[in-house]
């Protein structure tokens, strides 16, 4: 299944937004681990909110979703991906997933974590996505860039 969809660059004026959808989506898995904080899950992300690498996932007529991809020296690392209850699943998150990965203008991995048990690692594992090590909170995972060089088009 694919998704039509637009990626615009997220500016400081979405972080609240950002933080809402973020306590909306993480809220059934951070109950689900007796870790669920309604100041802390909002804070915790305006705290470290970086519009430089997070866009905003326009479908439908609306915002729906966000997804962040910082670079470090060794991976991009993929944070922040959230999309709306009422966006899930249509593919719109695999459709973000495969062409964020294929943009990528270099060789370095996807790394990303996910919350123990949560539903969004089958997503990423069926994009590549492999187990790196896990505690009893998080699972760290990791992919190798997907597309050669040559081939990658454009972030839109």
């Amino acid at each position: 299944m694919s998704a039509d969809f637009a990626l615009r660059p997220a500016v400081a004026s979405d972080a609240a937004w950002i933080a809402e959808l973020r306590a909306v989506v993480m809220r059934p898995d951070l109950e689900r681990l007796e870790r669920f904080d309604p100041v802390r899950v909002r804070e915790r992300f305006l705290n470290g909110f970086q519009p430089e690498y997070t866009y905003i996932i326009h479908t439908d007529g609306v915002d729906a979703g966000v997804i962040a991809v910082r670079p470090e020296p060794d991976a991009r690392w993929i944070e922040h991906f959230y999309v709306a209850p009422t966006h899930q699943g249509r593919g719109l998150g695999g459709a973000v997933l495969r062409h964020v990965m294929a943009a990528s203008v270099d060789e370095r991995p996807f790394r990303l974590n996910v919350l123990q048990g949560s539903a969004a690692r089958h997503l990423y594992e069926r994009h590549g996505f492999m187990l790196e090590s896990e505690d009893p909170v998080d699972v760290f995972m990791v992919a190798p860039n997907p597309t050669p060089p040559d081939r990658r088009p454009p972030m839109r």
